[in-house]
C-alpha cells in the first residue's frame, strides 16, 4: 500500500499520448499491474482497449479514473464497494475532483510548452 503521504498530487503528469500499457500507467499511478487488473473486474468505469494477445491499451480517461480509484481507496479509506459507489454516483464532489485533476495537469503541460518555446527562442 503507498504511503499516506503519496497523493494524486505527488503523481507525475499524465503525457499527452492517445494510448499508455499497464506498465506505463503502473508508474503513472503508482498501482502495481495486478492491482490494475483487478480494479478492471470492479470497477465497470475502467475499460482498457484489449488487443493483440489481450495487451491492454488505456486512454487518459482511464488514466484519470484509475488515479480517482487510487484516491478513494488509498487516499480518502474507501472500501472496494464504496469506492465504486462514489465512482458511479459522479456526485459534484467527484466531478469537482476530475476538473480539479484535468486543469491541473493542462496547466503542467502548458507550462512545459511555455517553457520549451522560450528555450527556442532564445
Amino acid at each position: 500500500m503507498p504511503d499516506s503521504t503519496d497523493s494524486v498530487d505527488d503523481l507525475p503528469p499524465i503525457p499527452g499520448k492517445r494510448y499508455f500499457t499497464i506498465g506505463e500507467v503502473s508508474e503513472l499511478c503508482d498501482v502495481k499491474p495486478h492491482v490494475l487488473r483487478y480494479w478492471e473486474q470492479e470497477f465497470p468505469q475502467l475499460k482498457p482497449v484489449k488487443r493483440r494477445g489481450n495487451r491492454r491499451y488505456y486512454q487518459r480517461h482511464d488514466v484519470v479514473t484509475v488515479r480517482q480509484i487510487r484516491s478513494l481507496l488509498y487516499e480518502q479509506g474507501f472500501t472496494i464497494g464504496g469506492a465504486r459507489q462514489q465512482l458511479s454516483g459522479e456526485t459534484a464532489k467527484h466531478d469537482s475532483s476530475q476538473s480539479h485533476q484535468i486543469i491541473r495537469q493542462m496547466r503542467l503541460e502548458l507550462e512545459d510548452l511555455l517553457h520549451d518555446l522560450k528555450r527556442r527562442s532564445h
